[in-house]
């Protein structure tokens, strides 16, 4: 038997159970673009341009052809291994959902909505709302104005959803995660189990898909239109489940007539059409699951291609979607290229992106100012209470206390990121009740910092296992303190106004 020294066996320990927290990352074949009729030139072109795209943080770019990937952009401090949140890409899951309970004779499309909620009704039940479907709320016609402060100010969403005046339904296209909510309320009623522990069942097992989660609203049901919290090679997964008609090595984990169902035109639109719960691109017979900020995955049958795309960006996707319809897809061949030396260039440049740096001096002679004092601050979006700054001469280390009295450190770098864990949930760009329920901590955030002219401090704070950035710019006159916040998920910064005060 081999004998290994204490050293050894602690790597050992580390590497297996590094293995186990992130079994599915890298297990997805991989191939040179050449191999599948792309060049490395054109990959990297992609990851520049889309690197290179104004009001906005690129956080994973996959491009996937014959089942394979050929080009993965993970711009530091961002990894394969964290998870992100992915708004409203969440909904093609469900509708996969759904078409398995269709497939297991648990539900009909034709299956009227209120049939599944008598305890949840309202007093007067309308003929539209009895007249309203499971397919209705597929195809975003449930007859129901959407109202997206709902999820904010009651606990009771489906009830209150029912309650809401009914037109007729299957009708118009109005776009709602609610509606969506919906429907995970039905797979759990149908199913006994909570969506995500159906998928789990189901597609996620089967498919390796072990680092995922799915936020719960106050009634213990997966929120459906949003929350689902997964790896980008996990993405990926999926678009090549749909991509390949249900099938996934070999075995026929979702039906091919649903795929072709949920991904065929349902609802037409000025623009761009709607299938169940997906949209149909501008591109012909290209398909996508899409989340808010810019989270993509999109399927090609064309081209036999899959992209997934997590980011946080203020456009409106199509820049992002333009580069591939005009960029990358133009320049896929049918038959292999020449193996190309461009290929090392792309690993390289794969291994070398990084999200920019905060610039400016690493110390500065404000600091004396700032340095283990204590920071009480107003009232703020933040829930931020107290903050003390320690400076070290290539460190900063931000010590937060928010509303609960819960207190953490987060660390900046200069001209670097330096990584910590953390329970403190990261800033949200939406703020339904109970939201994180579901999701497990902790979370990692990298930080970077510098020294503006004129003894300024910045901060940039990067949630990397979930979508938010954070640029914090400190200013402090005769004790006051001005703290500048600007979101990534954001066009418009605000000010915390402060004091500073001795320990």
């Amino acid at each position: 038997m081999k004998h290994y020294s204490f050293r050894q066996t602690l790597l050992l320990l580390a590497f297996l159970v590094s293995s186990l927290l992130h079994a599915q990352v890298g297990e997805l074949p991989r191939a040179t673009p050449e191999s599948v009729g792309i060049s490395s030139k054109t990959i990297i072109a992609l990851f520049d341009s889309a690197m290179a795209l104004p009001k906005t943080e690129i956080h994973s770019l996959l491009v996937l052809r014959h089942g394979k990937v050929v080009g993965e952009l993970y711009p530091r401090p961002f990894a394969a291994q964290y998870r992100h949140t992915m708004y409203s890409c969440s909904k093609t899951f469900v509708a996969a959902a759904i078409g398995l309970a269709i497939d297991e004779n648990r539900l009909r499309l034709t299956d009227r909505v209120a049939a599944f909620f008598p305890e949840h009704l309202p007093d007067t039940i309308t003929p539209y709302l009895a007249d309203m479907t499971v397919r209705d709320l597929l195809v975003m016609a449930s007859g129901i104005k959407p109202d997206w402060n709902m999820r904010n100010i009651t606990t009771d969403w489906i009830r209150t959803f029912l309650a809401k005046p009914v037109k007729q339904p299957g009708i118009e296209f109005q776009y709602d995660s609610m509606v969506t909510y919906m429907l995970s309320a039905i797979v759990q009623k149908v199913t006994g189990m909570t969506m995500l522990d159906y998928l789990k069942l189901k597609l996620f097992d089967p498919m390796h898909i072990t680092e995922v989660a799915w936020e719960l609203s106050p009634e213990g049901i997966n929120t459906g239109g949003w929350g689902l919290h997964i790896q980008s090679e996990s993405l990926a997964k999926f678009g090549l489940l749909l991509l390949n008609e249900g099938r996934w090595e070999g075995r026929q984990l979702l039906s091919a007539s649903w795929v072709k169902e949920m991904t065929s035109l349902q609802m037409e639109r000025e623009g761009e059409d709607y299938g169940y719960q997906t949209w149909l691109c501008e591109y012909p017979g290209a398909v996508r699951a899409d989340g808010a900020l810019g989270q993509f995955v999109i399927m090609v049958p064309e081209k036999d291609m899959v992209i997934v795309i997590t980011e946080c960006s203020l456009l409106n996707g199509k820049p992002q979607r333009n580069l591939f319809w005009h960029q990358l897809l133009p320049a896929v061949a049918d038959a292999p290229l020449a193996p190309s030396k461009d290929y090392q260039r792309l690993l390289k440049k794969q291994a070398a992106y990084q999200l920019p740096v905060v610039e400016g001096k690493a110390s500065s002679s404000q600091a004396i100012q700032w340095a283990d004092k204590k920071i009480t601050l107003q009232k703020n979006k933040l829930g931020w209470q107290e903050l003390t700054l320690h400076i070290t001469p290539k460190e900063v280390q931000l010590v937060v206390t928010d509303k609960q009295g819960q207190t953490y450190t987060l660390p900046f770098g200069h001209r670097q990121w330096l990584t910590t864990s953390t329970e403190a949930c990261p800033p949200y760009s939406i703020t339904p009740i109970d939201c994180f329920r579901g999701i497990e901590r902790p979370f990692h955030v990298s930080g970077s910092y510098a020294w503006l002219q004129g003894g300024a401090l910045r901060l940039k704070a990067h949630y990397v296992d979930w979508v938010t950035s954070l640029e914090l710019t400190f200013r402090q006159e005769n004790g006051k303190v001005e703290l500048t916040v600007q979101p990534n998920y954001s066009a418009k910064p605000f000010v915390v106004e402060g004091e500073v005060t001795a320990q």
